[in-house]
């Protein structure tokens, strides 16, 4: 099992609309700033010791979207392996949230690497809601099966 600093949760909220649609949000941050290919995640971060993983999804929802998930009756959507090893769990709820306004937690990172320059932006600079074909080139590598797992959740509904 990955430490705490490799494993991650997140929420991928969607509606129906009437098709579904999910809500992903742009990473902040000159590296990500002119990308939108692979440059989209679903509002995730790190489980904190002693945190359940459902917990952790909905903290990190509410400090990447700046506002708490809707209530919904979250479902285990899987836990999906990046390429890196780390490992994200991603629990699937239905709600619908007014994303016109995202205040993300600030990141304070070194930029450009290996410079002693310090930045501060936004982890998350805008969210927005598309359809799950529009989601697939957007999300990062890693989380795109956990579109396939939401489409064959809402097929077996």
């Amino acid at each position: 099992m990955p430490s705490s600093g490799e494993h991650s949760a997140g929420l991928l909220l969607f509606r129906l609309n009437p098709s579904p649609e999910v809500l992903i949000g742009h990473m902040g941050g000159p590296f990500w700033s002119r990308k939108d290919s692979s440059a989209w995640s679903i509002p995730k971060g790190f489980i904190e010791p002693g945190e359940s993983q459902l917990d952790a999804a909905l903290r990190e929802f509410a400090e990447e979207i700046g506002q708490s998930a809707p209530a919904a009756d979250y479902v285990h959507l899987g836990d999906f392996v990046y390429l890196s090893g780390k490992v994200v769990t991603v629990f699937a709820g239905e709600g619908d949230l007014d994303v016109s306004e995202v205040t993300s937690m600030p990141v304070t990172v070194e930029w450009p690497r290996d410079s002693g320059r310090m930045i501060t932006f936004p982890e998350i600079d805008r969210a927005e809601w598309c359809s799950i074909e529009a989601a697939r080139p957007r999300l990062v590598k890693g989380q795109v099966p956990a579109l396939a797992a939401l489409e064959a959740l809402l097929a077996a509904r």
